[in-house]
């Protein structure tokens, strides 16, 4: 089924000079959080990046940014920069009730642990961890050589159909195949724990067309 998405997406912006991506418009303005909902205590903007910062303010459990559209099939693109701690890049989730910003469903992981970390690997919140992949390190194998700690990495994440494709910095890291979602939100992750932050920029999105023929 076609999502119709109601929300006027702007057009993608870039500096001056640089080519435009064909067919992709911005989920981020650059300065607001316009379209976007989650604790006002945790998330900013700041130099036109979206900040998710748990400094000074206790995380109980994992909350979220999320971005009130669903999409279904997409290609999405975003910068991401992690200080410290553990975030990661939902899409095809759903909010679950109850208070705060929780959310479950499928997750672009991101952590900076050492040899445990988790950049490039596909992850489900509240629902199966990692068992989607191979082995529960099979995007971070890939991912390993190519992060750029503490500073932006390009993540790219497609989903079409039950096929789900994760890139990091231009390298794939995971392409699978699942079945569990087929649409649902975009949202940002802030771990719990100890205090950490998240920044995301140029956010933005490519709809693709369904088996019918029909922009989702």
């Amino acid at each position: 089924m076609a999502v119709v998405c109601s929300v006027l997406l702007v057009p993608d912006g870039r500096p001056a000079g640089e080519r435009p991506e064909e067919g992709f418009v911005r989920l981020f303005d650059g300065k607001s959080l316009k379209d976007w909902d989650g604790d006002p205590r945790l998330w900013t903007v700041r130099d036109g990046a979206i900040v998710g910062s748990s400094d000074g303010h206790k995380v109980d459990q994992n909350t979220f940014l999320i971005y009130r559209e669903p999409f279904a099939d997409f290609v999405l693109r975003l910068e991401v920069r992690l200080r410290n701690g553990n975030s990661g890049i939902q899409f095809r989730s759903r909010q679950v009730a109850g208070d705060g910003w929780v959310v479950h469903g499928y997750q672009a992981d991101l952590s900076d642990a050492g040899d445990r970390s988790a950049w490039g690997n596909f992850y489900e919140e509240k629902g199966r961890g990692r068992s989607m992949m191979a082995t529960p390190d099979e995007g971070w194998l890939q991912a390993k050589d190519i992060v750029r700690v503490n500073d932006w990495n390009d993540y790219e994440i497609l989903a079409q159909g039950d096929r789900v494709r994760l890139t990091l910095n231009g390298k794939v890291t995971f392409d699978g195949r699942d079945s569990q979602a087929a649409s649902g939100i975009i949202a940002i992750q802030l771990h719990s724990g100890a205090p950490m932050q998240v920044e995301c920029r140029n956010i933005r999105i490519k709809l693709l067309r369904d088996s019918a023929g029909a922009e989702q």
